[in-house]
């Protein structure tokens, strides 16, 4: 696959879905704004603060799916920002809706580490941060970011966070990936910033949604991992291939179609209305899409060989895109959680 050929529209959802109208368009925007989306910083962002967020999960996660076939850094910039959306609008069903600005471009900083701790502090009806959050993505580029903070030795909550207040300083490292090296995940040190609180202590986590970004993040796996497909069905069809390069084709064909069936049928049940198993369908569903990425990643290093690794700059950034970001599933952590979910009587299918 080459530099502006992009697969078929629509990838994940079945031609004639809902609310698809808005995402073709999305993604049209995306391509006539930005020749440089993903590896130009700037002009991505620009993008991602005029998208707005598609009414249904279905249309969410094919909208991430077609920008991650694009460009995974894309995605993984485009991503945070309509989970930070989707966020305040669940609070705001839920009654909460403070006075908020939520133009820009958002960020979502959920992530713990040893030796770095956000505490938020209460003086009157006054909320401010303290300490350092680690894993925070572009905090030195977005406009806010939804953060979550200590209020007790056991429970987080969530508030809104202005980066641009002076009180904010986001380190530029250390940051030496190769694959998403764009995409600067680095600590921020917030020394007295004035937040907002969404919701209640333990609500981020509690949240039905919560479990809806999750597999969103497995949806721009997905996306990213399609073009890699396509690389290896242009070789299987070179004169000269072997059957061995079928093999590798259909083998990824077979994973990737799977995990297709698994996230639309994922968007379809959480488009349904909430059930008391989101959270374990949730996991399953991000094990079933990295599974299939990282054996697209594997065949395609076999069928292929180290060629596309070393000339074709394009694959060369997908592959290590693609290798990062799928780090974010827990693997073998991941599915111990599914385990114990299944011991305690939770996993009906």
């Amino acid at each position: 696959m080459t530099d502006g050929d992009h697969p078929h529209f629509p990838l994940l959802c079945p031609p004639g879905a809902a609310d698809l109208d808005g995402v073709r368009a999305t993604l049209d925007r995306a391509d006539a704004a930005c020749d440089a989306l993903g590896s130009d910083l700037a002009a991505t962002l620009a993008w991602v603060r005029g998208v707005t967020r598609p009414a249904s999960l279905a249309a969410n996660w094919e909208l991430l799916a077609g920008v991650a076939a694009r460009d995974v850094a894309a995605a993984r910039m485009l991503e945070p920002h309509l989970d930070a959306l989707a966020i305040l609008a669940e609070a705001a069903d839920a009654g909460v809706r403070p006075a908020l600005d939520t133009s820009g471009s958002w960020g979502v900083f959920a992530a713990e580490a040893p030796g770095a701790r956000l505490e938020a502090r209460r003086d009157g009806g006054t909320w401010t941060l303290h300490g350092t959050k680690p894993w925070c993505s572009l905090a030195a580029d977005l406009d806010r970011a939804l953060v979550t903070a200590w209020v007790a030795d056991d429970r987080r909550q969530l508030f809104a966070l202005d980066l641009r207040d002076p009180a904010v300083s986001a380190r530029s490292g250390p940051w030496h990936a190769r694959g998403l090296d764009r995409v600067v995940s680095a600590p921020i040190d917030v020394e007295g910033a004035v937040v907002v609180p969404i919701g209640e202590p333990g609500w981020y986590l509690e949240r039905p949604g919560f479990a809806h970004g999750a597999v969103g993040v497995a949806a721009c796996w997905w996306g990213g991992a399609i073009p890699v497909r396509e690389a290896l069905a242009a070789a299987a069809a070179h004169a000269r291939a072997d059957q061995l390069a079928r093999v590798h084709l259909g083998r990824v064909d077979v994973v990737l179609w799977a995990a297709r069936a698994v996230l639309f049928d994922t968007a379809r049940v959480f488009d349904a209305g909430s059930s008391a198993s989101e959270g374990l369908r949730a996991h399953r569903a991000r094990a079933v899409v990295a599974d299939a990425v990282e054996a697209t990643l594997a065949g395609a290093a076999h069928a292929l060989g180290p060629a596309p690794l070393t000339v074709d700059r394009s694959h060369a950034q997908r592959v290590a895109d693609l290798q990062v970001y799928v780090r974010q599933h827990h693997a073998e952590r991941d599915l111990a959680r599914i385990g114990a979910d299944i011991v305690a009587g939770a996993g009906a299918w």
